[in-house]
């Protein structure tokens, strides 16, 4: 009996002492409202690599961004080549869409028509997006297939071929910003792609 209630008592000690030890930890967890606690594994929360504003000693200037050496381009950039001029307009009229015309390219390529283009061209291609009829000041937005349409750099819109169309959306013309930083070129040739559809429209 005693030897029961000796282990009893033990096992009495060792519960209050592991309650007494759990309450001083949290306890002291909540001593400073600044502390982050225990951290496991610290080098896990330091990044390693350096931040591009941060200072770096490992370049002779101190700085961790650097300018890209001379005649290199970033990974995936795809030049092109035709200047924002009357001259690079004309010479891209010989560019074609490298991309298949597939009902799954049609359909991105009306997605990104519709978010980008369609508030000034209009879902149709007709020229009459809701920012042209909101704001009376805008005029000129051209209709992709009406007959009579024409481009301010002279040409039908409804045969305007697609390698114009892509260089101006890639520079944009008049009121029309360049969408260049919004598409990529692939995106700009899904553009392309649907807007040649809307100009077969009767």
């Amino acid at each position: 009996m005693k030897g029961s209630i000796s282990a009893m008592n033990k096992k009495y000690i060792v519960y209050a002492t592991l309650i007494v030890l759990v309450s001083v930890v949290m306890l002291s967890a909540c001593s400073d409202k600044r502390s982050t606690g225990l951290e496991y594994a610290r080098n896990m929360y330091d990044p390693i690599a350096y931040n591009q504003d941060q200072p770096n000693k490992n370049f002779a200037n101190g700085a961790t961004a650097q300018t890209p050496p001379a005649n290199t381009d970033p990974i995936g950039f795809v030049k092109y080549e035709l200047a924002n001029t009357k001259e690079g307009y004309e010479a891209s009229a010989a560019l074609v869409n490298p991309l298949p015309l597939t009902e799954q390219n049609l359909l991105e390529g009306k997605h990104f028509y519709t978010v980008f283009c369609s508030p000034c061209h209009g879902e149709k291609g007709d020229g009459q997006g809701h920012i042209v009829k909101l704001d009376k000041g805008i005029s000129g937005v051209p209709s992709y297939h009406a007959a009579d349409a024409v481009s301010s750099r002279g040409g039908a819109m409804n045969t305007m071929p697609a390698g114009k169309v892509y260089h101006t959306i890639m520079y944009g013309l008049n009121a029309m910003g360049s969408h260049a930083s919004q598409l990529t070129p692939t995106e700009r040739w899904k553009v392309v792609m649907y807007v040649q559809q809307l100009q077969k429209i009767k």
